[in-house]
């Protein structure tokens, strides 16, 4: 729905990877939108698919499975699913790259070899454990501890709401090696799921993303071999997050800025062909005041997303710009979001139509990867 416009670091390689995950959107994600509803989580069948087509991570280096690319590549895929109206694989697939972005980062060779192969075929499935039943933002004083003892760690306590946390294989899992310190005793581990002691208590009922498996977990005295630490150094954790949050925060400002995009679409479509007063509701001038501002939130948030993109490329973005985009983006799409609900009429609160499950998908946004306060507040330390 914008004009003539192309972003500065779009390739005809690019282009064409747009085009193929277009069609597999359209083949393997949008037809199975209403039984990973039903069932409250996405099936492995998609997952390897992706991986088959070199989808799943593409910016992984080809030695270990993955396809080269940039970010570039992991923002056209996550635009694509936005712009379909995904709201079951793309949550779930977000955390796993993002995990796999961690160990890709910061593990070891070793760790890198034994897992981001099978993370980028799809054989592996990964979440992110951070949150914890006591908080989420403070990750400084996380409470699950893992206990050196001899060659393994004894991981005790509590994670919530996990996305993949009913699928997965593998877990990056914040803990606590030293409970004396905060952000010095803060350590990851590359968690097995087939670990014993492990268990996933329940997938929680949420107001979104039915399609997304969202868990409780609990570790109960998980033996964990040594190895499993990632990038082998106790007390990493917290800066290795605080790095790796501002590419979940500029990933999040993309999807954010495509499903406005997608808003705005779907509302158009519907406002011409619904009937009201002898004429369509796009006749009336108060509808297309409403669509022309829509459309003005949706390009800017799309330009300023691409931007930031742009800047990760470059090697150039900021702990702040990626803050901006996500906290800006995520606010603007609720709003977008309720204001072309409004144009629904009465339809707009029935689950039939996209509108409705949109507006219920759009409220994580502002909460997830740092609450939209906390991320005002530290940009505004830094001014």
């Amino acid at each position: 729905m914008i004009d003539n416009y192309t972003p500065s670091w779009m390739t005809d390689e690019l282009a064409e990877l747009q085009r193929m995950v277009r069609r597999f959107v359209a083949e393997e994600v949008t037809p199975n939108q209403e039984k990973w509803r039903e069932i409250g989580a996405t099936d492995r069948n998609v997952w390897e698919k992706a991986g088959q087509l070199g989808i799943l991570c593409p910016e992984i280096s080809s030695e270990y499975g993955g396809s080269d690319g940039t970010f570039a590549h992991e923002a056209i895929i996550a635009q694509e699913l936005c712009l379909t109206g995904d709201t079951s694989w793309r949550a779930g697939k977000q955390i796993h790259v993002i995990a796999a972005h961690y160990i890709a980062r910061y593990g070891t060779d070793e760790q890198k070899r034994k897992y981001l192969p099978g993370l980028c075929s799809g054989k592996l499935i990964a979440a992110m454990g951070m949150t914890e039943p006591s908080g989420g933002t403070d990750l400084q004083n996380t409470r699950t501890k893992a206990i050196k003892d001899g060659a393994h760690y004894v991981i005790n306590g509590a994670k919530t709401f996990i996305t993949n946390g009913s699928i997965a294989d593998i877990i990056i899992l914040v803990t606590k090696t030293d409970p004396t310190q905060r952000a010095k005793g803060v350590s990851l581990f590359i968690f097995d799921t087939n670990t014993p002691g492990f268990e996933v208590s329940k997938r929680l009922k949420k107001i979104g993303l039915h399609g997304s498996d969202t868990c409780e977990l609990f570790f109960g005295d998980c033996r964990v071999p040594a190895d499993s630490l990632l990038g082998g150094i106790e007390g990493k954790g917290f800066y290795q997050m605080m790095e790796d949050l501002t590419y979940e925060r500029a990933l999040g400002g993309v999807n954010c800025a495509a499903v406005m995009e997608h808003a705005l679409t779907v509302t158009t479509e519907y406002v011409k062909d619904r009937d009201i007063f002898g004429k369509k509701l796009f006749d009336l001038q108060t509808t297309r005041f409403t669509l022309a501002e829509v459309k003005t939130v949706a390009t800017i948030a799309r330009v300023f997303s691409d931007f930031v993109v742009g800047q990760k490329i470059a090697g150039s973005l900021t702990s702040d710009l990626a803050s901006m985009s996500k906290w800006w983006n995520s606010d603007r799409q609720c709003e977008i979001v309720d204001r072309c609900l409004q144009l629904f009429g009465g339809h707009g609160y029935i689950m039939e139509y996209p509108i409705a499950r949109m507006y219920a998908d759009a409220r994580i946004e502002p909460i997830y990867a740092g609450a939209n306060e906390t991320l005002k507040d530290m940009i505004g330390k830094n001014i």
